[in-house]
């Protein structure tokens, strides 16, 4: 009896009672792993590529250390939206058109409207160039077929199939950490621009770093993390809006926020990997100025082999198609909450034409505009540099909105939290400020 003993299997946390909960752990985690790691991913998108990489090939491993500091303060400002979204059932804009003046609503709209579609039109611009690069062909059609598959799965995938393809496609993010693996990379310079911060105060350098900051703490970023929170809830008939929601409430905060972790950490681990790339590649060849998304990729070739590449080009297609529907998502869903029409992915096209007609527009707009004279790298650049001018005026109204009981409830946002959201805002506008001097002198 004591031989069978023996030979039972151990129940203890190092047997398979341990591996049993450690796989029930793991899959908790993915589980929780939702809008703010797609929102995080996203925020990688070819415009966010092309300013990292012409950062990297402009002041080499010196400008590493912005994603450092991005990284706590995006980290606020997306839990902070996140929080919004799911406590009030109401995303970002569904909430100010119903506690602030119509002015306000609609002057977060327009600006938030306009950068998503400038955004829309380099992305596409810089995914057909990239595609041009690999295979050839007409940048026209791609810049179509891109543009028209992102809008039409939005429309017409069911929700939640949409939403698992949009976490499989974050995957492809890695292609630039494999990218700066094929590459010869002097570390010690490379964790001294990581760790020691260099500023410059000269027009290029200050527009850089509104640029960096503009495409890592994005507008549009916050309105889909804090509607996809807010949907998430709605069509599940076990959710409340937590401020009506007694129980439950410590869980669902601890989920956004490692959620929000999570998510941030990925697309900062992306971001550094590419300046890293440009750095030990262009900048170190000589290489300052990059003119096209294509000239990027290929730039690298004879520095880090076809591999490198090829993984480059190949990091710009995929990242498009995951960020230009969350770009054309958010201004739907600041349209629509706006207008207090019925929103959401998850609804049929029948029952929110209006929501999915905007969505279908925006995207549209930015197809259009690749059909007007439009340097891809440039635009990509500037859209960062027009998201950085509006980051502030959005957040200070969000960081208005998440002080009120009315609002929030007694889950109004104290502490740390609310003082690093308004750290947050304040970065953004003293790099706009400092931009602005620079142009004045």
């Amino acid at each position: 009896m004591s031989l069978f003993r023996s030979l039972r299997p151990d129940p203890s946390p190092f047997g398979l009672e341990g591996d049993l909960k450690s796989r029930k752990e793991s899959k908790s985690l993915l589980k929780s792993l939702g809008p703010g790691l797609i929102t995080g991913a996203s925020d990688d998108d070819p415009s966010g590529i092309g300013t990292y990489s012409q950062a990297g090939a402009q002041f080499g491993f010196g400008v590493g250390w912005t994603m450092l500091l991005a990284y706590p303060l995006m980290v606020a400002i997306q839990e902070i939206s996140a929080r919004v979204g799911r406590v009030t059932g109401h995303g970002i804009a569904g909430n100010v058109c119903r506690h602030f003046p119509k002015q306000a609503i609609w002057f977060l709209i327009v600006l938030l409207s306009v950068a998503n579609t400038i955004n829309i039109a380099a992305d596409l611009g810089a995914m057909a160039d990239s595609m041009r690069l690999l295979v050839g062909g007409p940048a026209a059609l791609y810049v179509v077929l891109f543009g028209t598959v992102s809008v039409l799965a939005q429309v017409f995938f069911d929700y939640r199939l949409y939403i698992s393809v949009l976490k499989w496609l974050t995957l492809c993010l890695f292609a630039y950490v494999l990218a700066l693996a094929t590459v010869h990379v002097p570390w010690g310079e490379a964790l001294k621009g990581l760790l020691i911060p260099r500023i410059y105060f000269d027009r290029t350098f200050l527009t850089t770093l509104v640029a960096v900051l503009g495409t890592t703490i994005s507008p549009y970023l916050f309105i889909w993390q804090s509607s996809q929170e807010a949907e998430e809830q709605r069509i599940d008939s076990n959710k409340r809006p937590l401020k009506r929601e007694l129980s439950g409430r410590k869980s669902e905060l601890r989920r956004i926020r490692i959620d929000t972790a999570v998510g941030m950490a990925f697309s900062n681990i992306i971001a550094v990997a590419i300046i890293m790339t440009t750095a030990a590649t262009l900048h170190t060849a000589g290489v300052r100025e990059i003119q096209s998304s294509a000239q990027a990729a290929a730039a690298l070739k004879p520095l880090a082999g076809q591999f490198a590449e090829l993984l480059f080009a190949l990091g710009i297609i995929g990242t498009g198609l995951l960020a230009i529907p969350v770009l054309a998502g958010s201004t739907a869903y600041a349209i629509g909450e706006g207008r207090k029409w019925k929103v959401g992915l998850s609804r049929k096209p029948k029952q929110a034409a209006a929501f999915y007609s905007v969505l279908v527009v925006s995207g549209g707009l930015g197809i259009a505009l690749n059909f007007v004279p439009l340097d891809p790298i440039k635009a990509l650049y500037w859209s960062a540099v027009v998201n950085g001018v509006l980051a502030a005026p959005v957040m200070v109204m969000l960081m208005l909105l998440i002080h009120r009981r009315k609002i929030m409830g007694d889950l109004i946002i104290r502490g740390w939290l609310y003082w690093l959201g308004w750290s947050s805002t304040a970065v953004m506008a003293l790099c706009t400020l400092g931009m602005a001097v620079s142009f004045g002198g």
